[in-house]
């Protein structure tokens, strides 16, 4: 009788403890994302307002510079220091999500699992460009409290650092398809994190999936936008 009430006790109590320790790394991927929040605004504090760039590619030589690490090399490096979010260094790592376990689909990464909004906030220079298109200013955001800035990043190949609203925006980065910038829901009850430009963090339980057809069809499951349209990303 003993045994079997020691089980019956163990069973009820392992989805308890499971229930918990999710409720834990998700409080510990908030304290992240806002320690993000308030580094970009930091950031944009110091630099006439400006947000940090997403990326800067735009000499390969120089290796990989981007928002959260830059690297020596864009394939294999050798070399990985604090990226332009930080203006020279930070504990990085508080780039890693707590319930994200896979590995950075972005060569050289120590830690993984969040991804900034560059549809309308971060600026970048691509392979080959000269000129940088310039990151949104914080008193360009008309509704901060509204407006994403870092997440949970997540798509089928893995972890993402480029957040992307559902459909494009005029002067974006061009991708082929809009399902590398989703949000991954791994937290408890299916919800993922969200930090937004006033600094505070909330979860968002219900994933969007409105795209273009290419993309659509390529989200994966426990994956989505924040969104049915752009407004939880635009500056408004």
């Amino acid at each position: 009788m003993t045994v079997a009430i020691t089980g019956v006790l163990i069973g009820v109590m392992l989805p308890v403890l499971g229930h918990a320790k999710e409720g834990a790394r998700s409080a510990v991927c908030m304290s992240n994302l806002r320690q993000l929040a308030v580094a970009a605004e930091i950031h944009a504090v110091d630099r006439r307002g400006y947000y940090p760039l997403a990326y800067d590619y735009g000499n390969p030589a120089d290796g990989a510079k981007e928002w959260d690490f830059f690297k020596d090399k864009f394939i294999n490096p050798t070399k990985v220091t604090p990226g332009f979010l930080w203006q020279g260094s930070t504990s990085v790592a508080v780039h890693q999500c707590p319930s994200y376990h896979g590995s950075a689909n972005s060569s050289g990464d120590p830690y993984t699992g969040y991804n900034y909004n560059v549809s309308y906030i971060g600026g970048y220079r691509e392979i080959g460009q000269t000129a940088i298109v310039s990151s949104a200013r914080s008193d360009q955001v008309g509704d901060p409290a509204g407006t994403a800035i870092f997440g949970d990043g997540q798509y089928s190949a893995g972890a993402n650092k480029f957040m992307r609203s559902p459909f494009p925006n005029v002067g974006e980065p061009q991708i082929a398809t809009r399902n590398a910038g989703t949000q991954g829901y791994r937290h408890l009850g299916g919800a993922t994190s969200v930090a937004y430009c006033d600094g505070h963090v909330c979860a968002h339980g219900d994933p969007y999936t409105s795209t273009d057809a290419a993309s659509q069809a390529l989200i994966a499951p426990g994956t989505g936008f924040l969104s049915e349209d752009n407004s939880v990303y635009d500056l408004r």
